[in-house]
């Protein structure tokens, strides 16, 4: 178990259905209308739906086929993330008039410690509620927002009055808040742990609590060990703002199903070229190649392969995901391919400055 460290002060900001909310703002004709960005109603799938689609069961990673048939009047749009990153950067500046303590998690939400802030102001319930008038003010988009002492219940607060919303859990209620909040909302439970929960008898915080540490390690691993400790309102992962990346990738989902490896080297090509845009553009590289590869069964694949140097040119990657390519028969026909490079050089990096400190 861990000691819990001081109380801090955090803000999770999570924009509300963030890209379709873009998307809306961008041409007022699609605003109130059931909107799905990414996919279409033959191929692909939904990135991130409205509220209005959200209604009809419309979510993130559901077939467009599925969500059309969900809701009929569904509008399928292309995703434009350079608008996104724009719109997220403007975000993130806001943030740091705050605080220089921020750590994004993805283009549409952040932690921010504001324990001690750039305003002086004590209250961080006062300053995500200014942060979120900013947003609508400045850029005309919502946002929700969750406060607490420690990254796990404000990011499980921020959902909690979504959207537009936000919630504040003080110190002397997490506990109390944690004991009566259903397991499947707990962060890091997903579906396949929820089920496992519910056989083994926990429903709520105050179940999951009751379990020893023995119990929950048997059933859990070292999981269990983060259950135990995140409903006793420990958790001591602190804000970083210097996120390093693991792994740079692009991949692609095809019109129509591919059947030969040989239809899908053009397609890996391009592929292959984007990943090199992707990564000289931030001097990244790195020496493990992955191969994904989902077929039409939506059932997925991943082979790799480490090699002795760093690369990030687009023909040693290419090269490389080919010979992965035909390491064995595909099962299926392929809806999509992707290349992802791991083992970066931006972990050796992180390495040499952490002993720099040390040395000096």
């Amino acid at each position: 178990m861990q000691e819990p460290i001081p109380n801090r002060k955090i803000i999770h900001v999570d924009m509300d259905a963030f890209y379709a909310s873009v998307e809306q703002l961008d041409n007022p004709e699609l605003r109130g209308k059931p909107l799905a960005v990414g996919g279409s109603e033959h191929r692909g799938v939904v990135s991130a739906a409205s509220y209005e689609a959200r209604k009809f069961g419309v979510r993130s990673a559901l077939s467009g086929t599925l969500a059309k048939k969900y809701c009929p009047e569904l509008i399928f749009v292309r995703p434009r993330f350079d608008r996104y990153k724009e719109i997220s950067n403007k975000i993130r500046n806001i943030f740091h008039d705050y605080t220089d303590l921020v750590e994004p998690l993805s283009l549409d939400e952040a932690y921010l410690d504001v324990t001690i802030n750039k305003k002086g102001n004590p209250s961080a319930s006062l300053i995500a509620q200014e942060i979120r008038k900013r947003i609508y003010d400045e850029l005309g988009l919502t946002a929700s927002a969750g406060i607490s002492i420690n990254k796990f219940v404000a990011k499980v607060a921020s959902d909690y009055n979504k959207p537009n919303g936000q919630k504040t859990i003080g110190p002397d209620e997490v506990i109390p808040f944690l004991e009566q909040l259903p397991i499947r909302k707990f962060y890091g439970v997903g579906k396949v742990t929820t089920e496992k929960m519910y056989q083994l008898g926990i429903f709520t915080g105050l179940d999951l609590k009751n379990k020893s540490l023995e119990f929950l390690e048997k059933h859990f691993g070292k999981a269990g060990t983060f259950y135990y400790n995140v409903v006793r309102g420990i958790h001591n992962g602190q804000v970083r703002s210097n996120h390093i990346a693991k792994s740079v990738a692009a991949e692609h989902t095809f019109n129509e199903n591919l059947t030969s490896e040989i239809f899908m080297l053009d397609k890996l090509e391009r592929i292959a070229a984007e990943l090199e845009r992707r990564l000289k553009k931030h001097n990244i590289s790195g020496k493990t190649v992955t191969l994904k590869i989902k077929y039409s069964d939506f059932s997925q694949q991943t082979r790799s392969k480490t090699l002795p140097y760093f690369i990030s040119d687009k023909a040693l990657m290419l090269e490389t995901a080919k010979e992965l390519l035909f390491q064995e028969r595909m099962k299926e026909s392929v809806r999509l391919l992707g290349i992802s490079l791991n083992n970066l050089n931006t972990e050796v990096k992180k390495t040499v400055e952490v002993q720099l400190k040390f040395d000096f």
